[in-house]
Formats: structure tokens, C-alpha cells, sequence
């Protein structure tokens, strides 16, 4: 794939970067990514990939667009209430860049249909807010080889992972979360509330992630958690070991195909 001389402008400032350059950019533009939630997480990460120039972006979304969402989901607008999300983010991703393709899945994510819907693209973003979808999504991602890049939001804060256990040595999310925790533990977002620019920083640094992921550059975070407080301005990174009893890439797995989670 050649660039076009739309694309040496429009991508100019990928271009004069050494670690990118025109090789770097029809990498991108090759670059085949799935977004499951076009929500806090999903808004920025969509919008930073397509300006970037990532060729195809799926985005899994069945929700309709509430006058709540607007706090923080910066890629819908007002006129948007009532829409589908799917489509509301598909309008400004391609007024943003009409020279990309997206995709729309207008579709809840279930262990029916996760399979066939990471198997069409390179890497995957979980920008869900339930922790169904993200072992959903952790399990679909082992058994298709598949990198997947996960936030998290609550509060003032956020999270963000990259696993790769299909990977020899690297940890899946169950080795990190084993259980999904009991509802009442960790309230969603419309029960404990979100300061709405921590999505945004988190959102963004997924699709950091994924960036560097499809370019080949710096240093992964599979297998560290990057942990951000918002109230006292402070990043953590913690380690993630892989587990050898985890029951989905552990030495003796009892998990051998996607299943709901209890």
C-alpha cells in the first residue's frame, strides 16, 4: 500500500517520525482493530485511532445515546440523543477521517457471537463497562491469538492492561482477576459515578497501546497494570505474574472454550 498525497498531509506528523514513518503509517492503515463500547473508554480510543489512520475499526455497541453519557463520551453530541451509539460514533469518526473503514456491530457481546467477532480483526479493545464482557473477551482473545488491550474506570480512577497470554510467558485477565467479583463489590459507573476526563485519559491510553502494539514500538504492557489517580495526579505500574493454576492459560486449564461467565 502506497500513500496517496492526501494521506503524506494529512499524516504528515506520523511521517517525520523516525519510529513511524511511511512504512509505519501503511502498518496503521493495514491495521484491522475491534472496539467493544462506544462509550467513556470507546469515544476517545475511536477517535484517536481513526485520526491516526487505523484502517479498519469495528465497533461492537447495542445502547442507545442518554443525556448522561454526553459528561464524557466526547464522541456523541446532543443532536445524538436517542440514536444508537454505533451510529452517532460512525458519523464523527468519519467526519473525522472519511478515509477509513468502519465498521458497525449493533450487537450486545455474548459467548454466541465474541468468537466470530474477534476473529475478524488484529487486536482488540475492551472499553466495556461489565465485567461479563471482559471475560468474554479475555477468553475469545486467548483461544484466537488475538492482543487485547483492556481500561477500567471507576470514580477518580482508571486502569489499563495489555494481554497477550496466548504468548508464551505473558498472563491472561483471569490470572490477574480469577472470579468475577460480587456485583455489590464494584458498583458501574451509574451507581458510583465517573469524573468525566478520566476517561479520557484512559480511552487515550488504549489506543497509545494499540498504536505501539500494531507499529512495533517501546515497551508493552503485557503483564503490567497501569494504575491512575486522578485526585492525587499519580501513575502506577504493578507487575502481573502469570498464574500456573489459572483456569484459562494455566498448566492444567479447565476453561476449553468461551462460556458466560457465572
Amino acid at each position: 500500500m502506497e500513500l496517496n498525497d492526501e494521506q503524506f498531509h494529512r499524516y504528515a506528523r506520523h511521517l517525520i517520525l523516525d519510529e513511524v514513518g511511511e512504512e509505519g503509517q501503511e502498518k496503521l492503515l493495514g491495521a484491522r482493530v475491534l472496539v467493544v463500547g462506544a462509550g467513556g473508554l470507546g469515544a476517545p480510543l475511536l477517535m484517536y485511532l481513526a485520526a491516526a489512520g487505523v484502517g479498519t475499526l469495528g465497533i461492537v455497541d447495542y445502547d442507545e445515546v442518554e443525556l448522561s453519557n454526553l459528561q464524557r463520551q466526547i464522541i456523541h453530541g446532543t443532536a445524538d440523543l436517542g440514536r444508537l451509539k454505533v451510529d452517532s460514533a460512525i458519523d464523527t469518526v468519519a467526519a473525522l477521517n472519511p478515509g477509513i473503514t468502519v465498521i458497525a456491530h449493533r450487537e450486545k457481546l455474548t459467548q454466541d457471537n465474541v468468537a466470530a467477532l474477534v476473529a475478524g480483526y488484529d487486536i482488540v479493545a475492551d472499553g466495556s463497562d461489565n465485567f461479563d464482557c471482559r471475560y468474554l473477551l479475555n477468553d475469545a482473545c486467548y483461544f484466537a491469538g488475538k492482543i487485547l488491550v483492556s481500561g477500567a474506570l471507576l470514580r477518580f480512577e482508571g486502569q489499563i492492561s495489555v494481554f497477550k497470554a496466548h504468548q508464551p510467558g505473558n498472563p491472561c485477565y483471569r490470572c490477574l482477576f480469577p472470579e468475577k467479583p460480587p456485583a455489590d463489590l464494584i458498583p458501574r459507573c451509574s451507581q458510583a459515578g465517573i469524573l468525566g476526563a478520566v476517561a479520557g485519559v484512559i480511552g487515550t491510553l488504549q489506543a497509545t497501546e494499540i498504536l505501539k502494539e500494531i507499529l512495533g514500538l517501546g515497551d508493552s504492557l503485557a503483564g503490567r497494570l497501569m494504575l491512575y489517580d486522578a485526585l492525587s495526579s499519580r501513575f502506577q505500574t504493578v507487575k502481573i505474574a502469570k498464574d500456573p493454576d489459572c483456569p484459562l492459560c494455566g498448566t492444567a486449564p479447565s476453561i476449553t472454550e468461551i462460556r458466560q461467565v457465572a
